[in-house]
């Protein structure tokens, strides 16, 4: 067996009926980046972090693209728990593949298009749940480590590429910053 199917039955053995509910609520934050996208409408809502909204919302949509629509048909990784077939999921399987982790990736685009758009507080309190979202889907057996890294790397270049386009799109349409 290899390091990460290790690694994930190792997992196994830290369940509780805490941890178990705690894990749950947490993926469901990430459930269709929900989280994410709450926060950014409610950005684009106010004048004042609209820009920031622009960022997040850019970020998140060349995330959806290049994680679900491309990335996850083309590897076509079988999910842990599909091979790990004695653990018992807390959550229904996941109707796609498993590289890269969708969860993460939005995660971690949406915690990077903070820290670009100039909102590294945000960025910062935003982190934690990022992780807990990452970690949480591994508890649950449905991501391995590297389905986790790849998501990390591609949310975090995906915030970068939303930040770049809104502010290319700021000098073409040469929109004063706030």
């Amino acid at each position: 067996m290899n390091a990460e199917l290790t690694f994930l039955q190792f997992l196994q053995s830290l369940h509780s009926p805490m941890l178990d509910g705690s894990m749950c609520f947490i993926t469901r934050l990430g459930d269709s980046g929900i989280l994410w996208v709450t926060l950014t409408a409610v950005l684009l809502v106010f004048r004042r972090t609209r820009r920031v909204g622009c960022v997040l919302a850019t970020a998140l949509l060349i995330d959806a693209v290049l994680c679900n629509l491309l990335l996850k048909p083309l590897v076509a990784r079988v999910r842990p728990c599909g091979i790990l077939t004695e653990v018992q999921l807390l959550i229904p399987y996941p109707d796609d593949f498993s590289f890269p982790s969708g969860h993460t990736a939005a995660s971690f685009a949406s915690v990077t298009a903070l820290w670009l758009a100039g909102k590294k507080q945000w960025a910062m309190a935003a982190l934690p749940v990022g992780v807990l979202i990452a970690f949480s889907r591994m508890y649950l057996c449905v991501h391995y480590p590297t389905d986790i890294l790849g998501g990390a790397i591609l949310g975090a270049a995906c915030g970068w590429a939303g930040a770049w386009l809104v502010k290319k799109a700021e000098r073409r349409m040469a929109i004063p910053r706030n």
